[in-house]
């Protein structure tokens, strides 16, 4: 079986990912491929296809958002992902139990004796004429009923586990600062849910793997589950394994991927990208060291924006007054920090509407 060591596995990884050539693609078609982008920070969707796509105009997706093509909702593992309208309809009912199981691994005492199938009831009934409310607001409504477990162990249980819901615009909006708002899926989208397959086959499943893979193979079972936070793929993986190819890496785990997907030659040159808070180019992995190394881990999930060189996680970047700040992790080359610099300049540029261009790049550590 052919072994795929960390760099070969990282350039697979940059073009499924639309990062090692910025692709000609409509912004709805993009978050399709990605299946998502990670959105609990409102911004940073608009940051990560700016970095994937050629002459990205933020506009197009807010509109996508105003359009209800794409909508922002809890999902893969219980965080906020801005994902196609088609994909929240199709996938939601498979993510129930995966969601209902977070918020209790969070709030179990608080909501021990609470009947969860009376709370969705009395939540639905809430929203069902079709007001849009916040998550307090909702919580609020039912907390006469179960006082004992709190507004905000109920609002958590009802938005993002028990009751299909949407973040309504103008909440991740293209520079809009807006509170949470919360509709049902089917009425903000007008159709309704998929209901869940029969027992005995999980299609969506079978669907999710293929996704995955197609926007981030070649991976093992444990980076699929890292993904999407679903316990329950091993029969949807052995169910579609025949359509797949195998490999594997360097510590010997067997990797999954899709016979035609690109997996470039480990030599092709990697052009430096700014990567928003929380992307999924870092997240969607049990085993991140193809992309970013276990030193630097942390800041995977600390919220960290950070930078691409080579491929690789090798600064972090902020924004401060008009300005670009990277920090490098590494060393930088003189031919490092000019192609930062150059990048940092566009980035200033796209978050400034063309005011700023300025770039600052601190000194490498020793």
């Amino acid at each position: 079986m052919t072994v795929l060591d960390a760099r070969a596995l990282n350039r697979a990884t940059l073009a499924r990912q639309l990062l090692l050539e910025r692709a000609g693609l409509p912004a709805l078609d993009a978050v399709a491929h990605l299946s998502g982008l990670q959105a609990q920070e409102p911004q940073e969707p608009f940051l990560g296809l700016w970095s994937r796509l050629r002459a990205f105009d933020p506009a197009e997706l807010s509109d996508l958002l105003t359009g209800r093509h794409v909508v922002r909702t809890h999902l893969m593992r219980r965080t906020v992902h801005l994902v196609t309208a088609d994909d929240v309809l199709a996938w939601r009912a498979r993510h129930d139990g995966m969601l209902r199981q977070r918020v209790l691994g969070v709030y179990r005492r608080e909501l021990d004796g609470v009947d969860l199938d009376e709370l969705a009831a009395a939540g639905r009934e809430i929203l069902a004429d079709g007001e849009p409310r916040s998550m307090p607001e909702l919580a609020r409504a039912v907390a006469d009923r179960w006082p004992a477990a709190g507004p905000r162990p109920l609002g958590e249980m009802l938005v993002a586990a028990l009751l299909p819901t949407v973040q309504l615009p103008p909440r991740g909006l293209w520079r809009t600062k807006a509170g949470v708002r919360y509709a049902l899926i089917p009425s903000w989208l007008g159709r309704d849910i998929d209901p869940p397959a029969p027992d005995g086959t999980d299609p969506v499943g079978q669907a999710l793997v293929r996704r995955y893979l197609a926007a981030y193979g070649p991976a093992a079972s444990a980076d699929l589950r890292a993904w999407c936070g679903l316990a329950g793929l091993p029969g949807a993986v052995s169910a579609v394994r025949e359509e797949l190819v195998a490999f594997r890496d360097e510590r010997g785990r067997e990797l999954l991927d899709l016979p035609d997907a690109p997996r470039p030659d480990p030599d092709t040159p990697a052009p430096v990208r700014f990567l928003p808070a929380f992307d999924n180019a870092i997240l969607g992995y049990h085993d991140r060291s193809r992309i970013i190394d276990d030193d630097h881990r942390r800041l995977s999930v600390a919220g960290e924006r950070v930078v691409l060189v080579d491929g690789r996680v090798a600064a972090t970047w902020t924004v401060e007054t008009d300005t670009v700040l990277v920090t490098p992790l590494r060393r930088f080359s003189r031919t490092d920090r000019t192609s930062v610099a150059e990048e940092g300049r566009a980035m200033a540029s796209f978050l400034s509407g063309d005011e700023s261009d300025r770039v600052r790049i601190e000194a490498s550590p020793v």
